[in-house]
């Protein structure tokens, strides 16, 4: 039996959430069973009580707004422990057409990939304008090296991934899981396809972002740090090497003062020189310990991955237990407890 449970993160959607899951489809071949995960992430409106009258069968519900990183994650633990085997997730403002999900989980479901993103035709897609087409196109560019995957929509919500992409992909940026994910998974060796989609108008302004220059900044802010994470030891040694061959400049033209009878009025130069030089040992060596730090975080991953499966066997050992029969109902009385009134009046 394949379990497919599709994840809406959200933040006061309670106008749009209804429109949102109707959407949705209600099968798709080779799908046995598709339940909707709502995660409301501390919305000031009525988003759960929208989500739980529109049908949604689970919703996981953050007291304060933690952002949308930390609610696809919370939605992804709680689908794995609800035994899903393909998760998608999708927006709650309906920008993503519900028809193309059968599309998109295909060549997970075929075995052909562990991740499908959804493409949106960025190039050519009418809804978007021509900036934003620019940006994203270029983001896309920079994320396809690092990562090392073939994927033109980088920053896509719109994707699904299999059981086992979802127990190695940890997040850890606050501001948005597309980037990290991707450069994660691709470091990690995972299959990664696009799928073409369709994408509706767009209904509202963006609440991940107030601007574009702040989109910018804080993908890449969260891009470098998923690339420094994962490449430690190019990061810091490639740049430790560039700032020591900067100081060798300053001290080789000391040297060729020097030799010509001229090096005690350029003393600044060797100062200089030598600073630069030692600050670029320094940031390499910072590199090797990122590395051995590197390889110590491999090894705390595949400890939380065994820790998920664990959680999600005890969550299912739980709920396959009988129910525990109720001394207190009527009828019964508990064991070793004191005598009731009524058994003094009788």
């Amino acid at each position: 039996m394949t379990k497919l449970i599709i994840q809406i993160p959200c933040f006061n959607e309670a106008e749009h959430i209804a429109e949102t899951v109707r959407a949705l489809p209600s099968s798709i071949d080779g799908i046995d069973c598709i339940e909707v995960l709502v995660i409301d992430d501390g919305s000031h409106d009525d988003t759960s009580k929208a989500a739980r009258e529109a049908g949604v069968q689970h919703i996981v519900r953050h007291r304060r707004n933690r952002g949308l990183a930390a609610a696809f994650q919370s939605g992804v633990d709680r689908a794995l422990i609800e035994g899903a085997d393909i998760i998608v997730n999708t927006d709650a403002d309906g920008q993503y057409v519900g028809e193309d999900i059968a599309a998109l989980v295909a060549p997970v479901a075929e075995g052909k990939a562990d991740i499908t993103i959804g493409d949106r035709g960025v190039r050519n897609n009418a809804h978007f304008g021509f900036v934003k087409r620019r940006l994203q196109r270029l983001g896309s560019a920079v994320v396809r090296r690092l990562s090392r995957t073939d994927i033109t929509d980088a920053v896509s919500g719109f994707r699904a991934f299999s059981r086992d992409a979802a127990q190695r992909i940890f997040i850890t940026t606050d501001f948005s899981y597309t980037t990290d994910m991707l450069i994660q998974a691709g470091r990690k060796r995972l299959q990664i396809s696009s799928v073409p989609i369709r994408t509706n108008p767009v209904v509202r302004p963006s609440r991940l972002f107030s601007s574009i220059p702040s989109f910018i900044s804080q993908t890449g802010v969260t891009i470098a740090r998923a690339y420094t994470t994962y490449n430690p030891l190019r990061v810091f040694v490639g740049t430790g090497l560039l700032i020591a061959l900067v100081g060798a400049l300053p001290i080789l033209r000391f040297l060729w003062f020097y030799v010509n009878g001229d090096g005690s009025g350029h003393i600044q130069s060797l100062v200089i020189g030598g600073a630069l030089l030692i600050l670029g040992v320094l940031i390499a060596m910072l590199g090797i310990l990122g590395d051995l730090i590197s390889a110590n975080r491999k090894l705390l991953e595949a400890n939380l991955r065994q820790l998920r499966k664990v959680d999600e066997q005890l969550h299912h050992i739980t709920h396959s237990l009988p129910a525990k029969p109720d001394h207190f109902s009527a009828g019964n009385s508990a064991p070793n407890s004191a005598p009731t009134l009524a058994s003094h009046k009788s």
